[in-house]
């Protein structure tokens, strides 16, 4: 029902920026919550940062607080993840995620298990 797909990423160096990109289809965007997770080789998936359906509140991961920003544009059916002074260890896949729930909380957008849709993932790679 709803396709999403990821752009943005790249090799960069440490210190540098990304602005990755998600673009959805299929579905009114405005009525899905939306996250960003990574995957890095031999690890799991984790979550990185989201941003609810209703009113735009946002929530990151630890590791990323203070140097990412999520934010969407309904009327593009896009959401961003804006990256700051990136470091080695944030090399992995990056993926985009959507949830068809009318509740949110940070608990639950955290989780992989509850998101419904995911996009192909775009790599990110920080050279030191």
């Amino acid at each position: 029902q709803v396709q999403l797909v990821e752009s943005g990423g790249g090799l960069v160096q440490a210190g540098g920026s990304l602005r990755l990109s998600c673009a959805a289809s299929g579905r009114t965007f405005s009525s899905l919550n939306a996250g960003w997770f990574r995957q890095a080789p031999g690890k799991e998936r984790e979550f990185v940062a989201a941003i609810s359906r209703s009113d735009g509140t946002t929530y990151y991961a630890d590791s990323v607080k203070g140097r990412s920003t999520i934010s969407r544009d309904n009327t593009r059916n896009t959401v961003y993840l804006q990256m700051n002074s990136l470091k080695p260890e944030d090399t992995a896949v990056y993926y985009c995620a959507a949830d068809r729930s009318l509740r949110y909380s940070f608990v639950m957008l955290r989780s992989r298990s509850e998101y419904d849709y995911w996009g192909q993932g775009t790599q990110v790679t920080v050279s030191s």
